[in-house]
């Protein structure tokens, strides 16, 4: 699964250049006067992914792993061919795994996160990092037990303007859950996992 989505985000990326070159040179928000950039990156933008993840839950033997999907939104600062931004997300997860006698599930979860880059034509290449929260849920047989916990995640990520309003992005993103006591478990758990994902977002 994590080599289809990875192609398709190399598929994407290479649509995106190709039809980058037919873009109007006055098509907004992209287009800068600059020639430095070629586009402007600044203004805010809404979107979806979609995308996999995969990890571990500490002080188990599971490996929860699953696909994941759901919204961004953000805005960006340009200032020559650097861009600041921040963006919130929140996805639907259907990562899980057993190892007896346990189950554990992330079921939701989202973040919080700056982004740095560096602007070039229409393409924007940025490292992004901040506050990560999500449910995980343990389960023993007809017991369960749910909470929320609250951790960091970090990563980087490249994107591309496709039309006047619309942009493509593959990013990966590293996440951790803080551990909590379980009573279930009779221990802390958290989750740690790995991610990567495409998303579509329209520039306003």
């Amino acid at each position: 699964m994590k080599k289809i989505v990875f192609a398709l985000g190399l598929a994407i990326m290479s649509v995106s250049a190709a039809g980058a070159a037919d873009l109007p040179r006055n098509s907004a928000p992209y287009y800068s006067a600059a020639p430095a950039t070629g586009f402007n990156w600044s203004g805010g933008y809404v979107g979806a992914n979609i995308g996999y993840n995969w990890g571990k839950i500490t002080n188990t033997g599971t490996n929860p792993s699953g696909l994941e999907g759901g919204l961004q939104g953000g805005y960006n600062w340009q200032n020559g061919q650097f861009v600041f931004g921040a963006e919130t997300d929140l996805q639907l997860s259907g990562a899980d795994d057993t190892f007896a006698p346990f189950k554990f599930s992330n079921p939701w979860f989202g973040t919080l996160r700056g982004r740095g880059g560096f602007a070039y034509c229409n393409f924007l290449f940025y490292l992004t990092g901040g506050l990560a929260y999500g449910g995980l849920k343990a389960e023993n047989g007809l017991l369960t037990e749910s909470k929320t916990h609250i951790g960091w995640t970090a990563g980087l990520g490249a994107e591309v303007g496709i039309t006047s309003n619309w942009s493509a992005k593959a990013e990966y993103l590293y996440m951790d859950l803080g551990s909590r006591s379980y009573s279930l478990t009779g221990t802390t758990n958290g989750y740690q996992a790995n991610m990567i994902r495409l998303g579509l977002n329209y520039h306003f």
